[in-house]
């Protein structure tokens, strides 16, 4: 007996211990899963980032880089000039224009500048950014399949970029719009922002895809095995609150590693591609929906693991519940004093009090397991309203009293 105690424990805390392992990787592949699928919360992740000074500094400053590559501005402006003294001007007015050769071909980058940074912080230049996100929003996919029509492109030496044409054709017309009529002298461009470089990324590419399949799976299999760890213990009270303190503790090293890999991540890519505080700002973009699912299920595994040693067999809690029944008994015998009664309501309730508990609870697990998106708030709420809901059981249940059947016997038989 004492061997298949041992045996039962020992199974118990293997699969509890996978399960706490498996789940962080469960946040991962849910997250992702949801970013493929859900086109609302992708747009909605990703769009504020039109808005942001930095992003906006870095797209003006690779368009630009962009316009200078492909028209040369001081070749125009002096073939322009050239063309005016071709047509006869005295030496005197051709040495002003030689002179104005410099400023002007300055002054209309400056205007080409000024123009490019007025559209990319304007509210057109966030539309654009939200409609190409939610239109290609299915790209992200291809980008994982290598698809070289993808605005997300993947290299096989592993570089990550996304591509600037469509951006520089709408500030083409908006150039164009503005009389900048040198604008039209921009050529189609096919040009990739690389924003990461990593001899890793193709392995990695093909694990993320991996991830994803499994990220309708993977958090049910962390789920059940954990609960398996519970159901085959022992002592089962003890065991849900090891396994809850154990999922606790691994949402805890994914957080911290999520702040490492921000660090990582900025070190890695190289400031020549990518500013450090816009490489930073993606990483969080990214990172910021995985970091609320990681606080989300930390809070949900101290709350079971609270209301485990609530329901468990230790001193304290089977006082605070003694205590709890106390009052609730009171208030209702106050209640029928007064004749506030549920009479055979009441009756059923506590009759079926086992049921109707597990009930609520059953209830509150669905709530947890199902409404999407998970956070500490539905948690609290959640665990606040189940514990109001078992509150009122406890007051409308009313014991059924039994009279003794010597004191029935003598009622029946009084003249």
């Amino acid at each position: 007996m004492a061997r298949r105690s041992w045996a039962w424990t020992l199974l118990a805390a293997v699969l509890i211990t996978i399960g706490a392992i498996l789940a962080p990787v469960a946040v991962i592949a849910s997250w992702s899963k949801t970013e493929l699928t859900d086109t609302g919360q992708f747009v909605a992740a990703y769009a504020p980032l039109a808005n942001d000074p930095e992003v906006q500094a870095y797209i003006t400053d690779e368009i630009i880089a962009v316009i200078n590559e492909r028209v040369d501005v001081e070749e125009l402006t002096t073939q322009v000039i050239d063309g005016i003294i071709a047509l006869g001007t005295g030496p005197a007015a051709t040495d002003a224009l030689n002179l104005l050769k410099g400023p002007a071909a300055s002054g209309i980058e400056n205007l080409i500048r000024n123009g490019v940074t007025r559209f990319v912080a304007s509210d057109a230049f966030a539309n654009v950014w939200a409609a190409a996100l939610r239109v290609s929003h299915t790209q992200l996919v291809a980008a994982m399949q290598n698809d070289p029509d993808a605005a997300l492109t993947i290299s096989r030496e592993g570089a990550v970029g996304i591509q600037l044409g469509p951006i520089i054709e709408e500030v083409k017309a908006a150039l164009l719009r503005q009389g900048i009529d040198i604008a039209s002298r921009i050529p189609a461009v096919d040009r990739t922002i690389e924003v990461a470089q990593s001899d890793a990324l193709p392995t990695v590419q093909v694990v993320y895809g991996l991830t994803v399949t499994l990220g309708t799976w993977l958090p049910w299999i962390a789920i059940i095995l954990l609960a398996a760890g519970v159901l085959v213990a022992r002592r089962r009270v003890i065991a849900l609150i090891w396994a809850a303190v154990a999922l606790a503790l691994a949402m805890i090293l994914t957080l911290s590693a999520f702040a490492v890999g921000n660090v990582a991540f900025t070190s890695a890519v190289s400031q020549t591609d990518l500013p450090v505080d816009v490489a930073s700002l993606l990483y969080e973009t990214v990172a910021t929906d995985m970091r609320a699912t990681a606080v989300a299920v930390l809070v949900l595994a101290l709350v079971v693991a609270v209301v485990a040693w609530m329901a468990g067999p230790f001193e304290v809690p089977r006082r605070l519940r003694a205590l709890a029944r106390e009052g609730a008994g009171r208030l209702r015998g106050s209640a029928e004093r007064h004749g506030v009664t549920t009479g055979r309501t009441g009756e059923w309730f506590y009759q079926q009090r086992v049921l109707l508990r597990a009930l609520i609870g059953a209830v509150a697990a669905i709530v947890v397991l199902f409404v999407r998106p998970l956070t500490p708030g539905l948690i609290i709420w959640t665990l606040v309203l189940a514990v109001i809901a078992l509150w009122i059981l406890e007051l409308v249940q009313r014991p059924v009293v039994t009279v003794p059947a010597e004191r029935a016997l003598n009622v029946t038989t009084e003249p």
